[in-house]
């Protein structure tokens, strides 16, 4: 990604990301060169942020399966009142806290764990719920319903769910309602919300 004027890259990685929108905006994050990471696209990105303005400010959000921080970031740029990014690897964990550290982003925090452990004693419900997992390699529906079950998202939860556009698994459990849905490329992601019956 080509380097714009007036942006300063934050340290650590050789690839970037842009931050696209809020008080952030337009500043890059270094990507750390580890194996599958991939960042979503600013397309789809912009799309989603563009679902979730009005949902957005003040609202607590948690990043599974982190990544490059992308998704995270971007929400706490645009107001989010907190976030919290779970990565496995330590050492990719390690890197989105320089990156924290390096915005002085006061209003987010790295948990170094497994996402699917994770998700079954989490420390309180979420509004906004981000999953991107490595496609393919993540039991989604199993996963969701763990999320619901366990009290990390409730009737008012919205979550954006990521894979690749030629996905033939299921994605959602039953009694989980799709609000919208789109396909960019090679990707295909989905806003949904669980409800209880």
């Amino acid at each position: 990604m080509a380097k714009r004027r007036g942006t300063k890259a934050l340290p650590g990685g050789s690839g970037k990301v842009r931050i696209i929108a809020g008080q952030w905006r337009r500043r890059q994050l270094a990507v750390m060169p580890f194996p599958g990471l991939r960042p979503t696209p600013d397309r789809v990105r912009e799309t989603l942020f563009n679902w979730l303005a009005a949902d957005l400010p003040g609202a607590a959000c948690l990043d599974l399966f982190a990544g490059t921080g992308a998704l995270g970031f971007e929400a706490a740029s645009r107001g989010a009142q907190n976030v919290l990014m779970v990565e496995r690897d330590a050492s990719v964990a390690e890197h989105l806290r320089t990156q924290i550290r390096a915005l002085d982003a006061q209003t987010m925090q790295v948990v170094c764990a497994d996402a699917t452990q994770w998700v079954v004693n989490p420390p309180g419900c979420f509004e906004l719920v981000f999953v991107d997992p490595p496609y393919g390699r993540v039991d989604l529906p199993l996963l969701l319903a763990a999320m619901r079950t366990h009290g990390c998202v409730n009737m008012a939860s919205k979550v954006y769910v990521e894979t690749a556009a030629d996905n033939e698994q299921p994605v959602f459990p039953e009694n989980w309602r799709v609000l919208r849905d789109k396909r960019a490329g090679g990707v295909r992601y989905y806003l949904a919300s669980p409800e209880f019956v």
